[in-house]
């Protein structure tokens, strides 16, 4: 099975990759750079080149996507458009676009701030809450199945932003890459899978 891997040389990318690899699939890894291709999630220009250069696959799994993490008082209008556009828009795009060149699957990444929002995080949660209602609607309607994996921190991210998550329980990132093996090796579609 050949699989595109969005976002590959991040640290949940990269622990996607391994598992992936580890089981015997062909993946092709896309990202801003240090990849097979290069991709800009947030230019659908760039997305199209990514999908003629690459052709077709039989899954992709996303694990792109940025937001701004600011106090909600300090938020400009740009920057929620910079989180929709960098987190929902971005993966949106990379189903539409992809319906022509996928053939089996579509995992997304959400995360935990959808279900349980902290401070600085209001983007965040707007941004993974409309990837979850996204995920759900569009698995009614397309003929490939659509998942996302939902993580909470990541035991090897808590030195950075475990102070951001106080109380939230780390899990191994590996954890929320056998999510991925989950959804794409599985038959469900609509699912969000909830790590931690």
């Amino acid at each position: 099975m050949r699989i595109l891997l969005v976002g590959a040389t991040g640290t949940l990318g990269g622990s996607v990759l391994e598992v992936l690899r580890e089981r015997g699939y062909d993946v092709v890894t896309a990202s801003r750079k240090g990849s097979d291709v290069v991709v800009d999630i947030t230019e659908p220009g760039s997305i199209q080149a990514m999908y003629e250069r690459v052709g077709t696959v039989s899954a992709l799994a996303s694990c792109a996507g940025g937001v701004p993490w600011l106090p909600f008082g300090e938020l400009r209008h740009q920057d929620v458009l910079d989180g929709i556009a960098g987190k929902v828009v971005s993966q949106v795009e990379l189903v539409r676009q992809g319906l022509a060149w996928v053939t089996g699957s579509f995992t997304l990444i959400t995360g935990v701030l959808a279900r349980d929002p902290l401070r600085t995080g209001a983007v965040a949660a707007l941004a993974n809450g409309a990837v979850e209602a996204f995920v759900r609607a569009a698995a009614i309607e397309v003929t490939q199945r659509v998942n996302a994996v939902s993580p909470t921190i990541f035991t090897e991210s808590v030195e950075l932003y475990g102070d951001l998550f106080a109380g939230f329980e780390p899990v191994p990132v590996r954890r929320a890459a056998s999510a991925y093996v989950r959804s794409i090796e599985g038959h469900q579609t609509g699912r969000i899978y909830e790590i931690g």
